[in-house]
């Protein structure tokens, strides 16, 4: 099945034997009707998107929550919010979160995409946060084409409610699943640049910067050696059964791939016992 789907992790070879065989991390998002309407695929199996993510793939628009963190710029012109979608903004290593900067438009103005004429100013959207935080590209949504005859030039445009996405998510660094965290929070950081006009007259370029204070949290973990001891929050469910399987059919087909796997997992053990007595 996984070779079927083409989502075979190629970055496992046979002689990583207890993890071989893996899928990329990912999730499809169907309609009603069984298409395909989203993908998610990571390189990693510590990256994850947030459910709200997928929810908002499946409804084809973002839907934000009360309980979001958000900041506000603007004016009666142009509203500005860039709000944090996703487990109520909380980072957590390896869970993709997004931030959503959204520009709502009075009736007749637009703002730019990418390219336009030397004088007239692009959207852009530039985000920094703290080291171990990764930031990806922002995701603009398709432009309308706007002709100015007195120009003769095509623009890229958008109008109305505009909803611009970056993705980010926690490293090592910043938050790790094998120690407890550094730090209760982390900032984020947004520089937003623009330039409205309406078919007549353009307003003067603006930069709104805007800062978001987030929780830092923890990974969920199961009722398993490897796992406890690391500062996260342990759960209560227990998966030994289905590991000590899996340990089994994987040690018959490479017994030298179990020794690795065991002697790493006592270095984890042994480093979570070291940091409790500390």
């Amino acid at each position: 099945m996984i070779r079927e789907y083409g989502v075979l992790n190629s970055q496992i070879g046979p002689g990583d034997a207890m993890l071989y065989g893996i899928p990329y991390p990912g999730s499809f998002v169907v309609d009603r009707n069984g298409v395909v309407v989203a993908k998610f695929f990571h390189d990693s199996y510590k990256k994850r998107d947030s459910p709200e993510a997928l929810i908002d793939a499946a409804l084809g628009r973002v839907v934000f929550d009360r309980d979001e963190p958000a900041a506000r710029a603007g004016d009666d012109e142009i509203r500005v919010t860039a709000a944090v979608r996703g487990g109520t903004g909380s980072i957590r290593q390896g869970i993709v979160r997004q931030l959503v900067v959204r520009f709502e438009l009075r009736d007749g103005l637009h703002i730019y995409g990418e390219p336009v004429p030397d004088g007239m100013v692009p959207t852009r959207i530039d985000v920094e946060g703290p080291p171990g935080l990764v930031v990806g590209d922002p995701i603009y949504p398709p432009t309308e084409s706007l002709r100015l005859e007195s120009l003769a030039v095509e623009l890229p445009v958008w109008s109305g409610s505009v909803d611009v996405v970056v993705p980010f998510y926690a490293v090592g660094e910043l938050a790790s699943e094998v120690r407890p965290l550094d730090v209760e929070s982390a900032t984020l950081e947004i520089r937003v640049r623009y330039q409205a006009c309406d078919d007549q007259t353009c307003l003067l370029p603006k930069t709104e910067k805007l800062s978001i204070r987030l929780p830092l949290d923890v990974v969920d973990v199961p009722a398993l050696g490897m796992h406890q001891g690391h500062g996260q929050r342990e759960g209560s469910y227990d998966m030994t059964p289905h590991f000590r399987r899996l340990m089994l059919r994987k040690t018959r087909r490479h017994p030298l791939g179990f020794l690795k796997f065991v002697a790493k997992s006592i270095r984890l053990e042994w480093a979570a016992r070291r940091r409790a007595r500390s």
